[in-house]
């Protein structure tokens, strides 16, 4: 394998990665992928190839990050074969703060500004900055990129990104910043081989996921997203409420049974969403299966509220010409996608409903006025790109 570059997404749990080749022509090729899971109980490596075969399915010893990071390294020595080991590795940070507008290679003072922000993220800033350690600790001479979701948000306009907050606390930094960037980032590269002119449509993108959020796009960049300082505002996700008023926070910190701020905070991150109101799974799948009326209220209240930013982020755009699903819900859900669009038909959105029950690319029927599309993501690629861009100008 020639110039390989390793991405990495870390998360509470597991540690997921890709394997990119970069070929003669500047572009990457996808190889193997995998993840680390049970990071902290009994950890477990599987990979995969780009096809699907298994290539591993095996016990780590250690746990953590280092043990998992140990296994990916071991892994590849023994059966790619590259005694050179990793060109590069991108990692995907989810959040960059103020500061941090584009990838950047990781180096201590990098580090340090990125560990500071996890009051931003605290449940994500913490996984990436142990990740990073452990590959340098691994492998402390392969350079390291850090991919920023929040990125693709820096050309939102102030008074998008801005609350009404005192300007003490504007000026803090407590502004909306958006994420699921490296998802749309990719979306508009697909978006610009499928429509040479997709740069004049009023369009807005769907990340609906476990983590799910919404943007608009108008000249090809983002104006406005559902997400705000945090990954937990805006659409109800999995496990996360989205968008809450202050004074429910207030509530439950002094009226709701001596809660302290970490178990509120787990509460609005972990036990709230589709979880949360069916009381049944986070899954989609598993709610779109049951005939409980909880889980049906969850979807309900989920295509409520997404058809409700997306009203709202036309607003912004002063109309809506293409519409564009994507991630795990919007690509692999047709019931969501149906549920969304019939609430959006106003708009101008009329589904053609065969297409939507195949998750075809175009979905909208020939008399909507909006073009509405399935698009997968890759953020894995975004990342690797990313990485290679950088890598290759230095």
């Amino acid at each position: 394998m020639k110039h390989p570059i390793l991405v990495l997404n870390a998360g509470s749990s597991s540690l997921k990665f890709s394997i990119y080749e970069k070929r003669a022509d500047h572009t990457l090729a996808a190889g193997a992928h995998g993840a680390v899971e049970r990071l902290d109980g009994q950890p477990h490596l599987t990979v995969q190839s780009p096809h699907g075969a298994t290539l591993a399915d095996q016990a780590v010893a250690e746990r953590g990050y280092p043990g998992a990071i140990a296994a990916i390294h071991d892994w590849f020595a023994a059966h790619v074969g590259d005694e050179r080991g990793f060109t590069g590795i991108g990692h995907r940070v989810v959040h960059g703060g103020p500061h941090f507008a584009a990838p950047v290679r990781i180096d201590a003072q990098v580090l340090a500004a990125i560990e500071a922000l996890t009051p931003l993220a605290p449940l994500h800033q913490p996984h990436h900055v142990e990740a990073i350690r452990a590959v340098s600790a691994v492998a402390p001479n392969v350079p390291q990129v850090a991919c920023f979701d929040t990125a693709f948000h820096r050309t939102i306009p102030m008074i998008e990104r801005e609350f009404a907050l005192p300007r003490a606390l504007t000026a803090q930094g407590i502004v909306r910043y958006g994420f699921h960037g490296l998802s749309y980032e990719y979306i508009t590269t697909a978006l610009a081989a499928l429509d040479p002119r997709w740069q004049e449509r009023r369009t807005v993108i769907a990340h609906l996921g476990n983590g799910a959020s919404m943007c608009a796009l108008a000249g090809g960049q983002s104006v406005a997203t559902t997400m705000g300082l945090s990954a937990v505002d805006g659409l109800p996700m999995g496990t996360r409420s989205g968008a809450l008023d202050p004074g429910a926070v207030l509530y439950l910190l002094r009226q709701g049974g001596g809660r302290s701020v970490d178990q509120v905070e787990h509460q609005l991150y972990n036990e709230s969403g589709l979880l949360g109101v069916s009381g049944i799974s986070s899954d989609m799948r598993t709610l779109e299966q049951s005939a409980a009326p909880e889980a049906a209220h969850a979807i309900d209240l989920f295509t409520y509220r997404a058809a409700r930013e997306l009203a709202a982020l036309a607003g912004v755009l002063g109309g809506l010409d293409a519409l564009v699903f994507t991630a795990g819900i919007g690509e692999h859900a047709p019931g969501v996608r149906a549920a969304i669009c019939r609430r959006a038909a106003w708009l101008g959105v009329a589904l053609d409903e065969a297409a939507n029950a195949a998750n075809a690319a175009v979905i909208s029927s020939d008399q909507s006025r909006v073009t509405v599309r399935v698009i997968p993501t890759d953020e894995n690629l975004m990342i690797a790109r990313h990485t290679l861009n950088l890598l290759d100008a230095q």
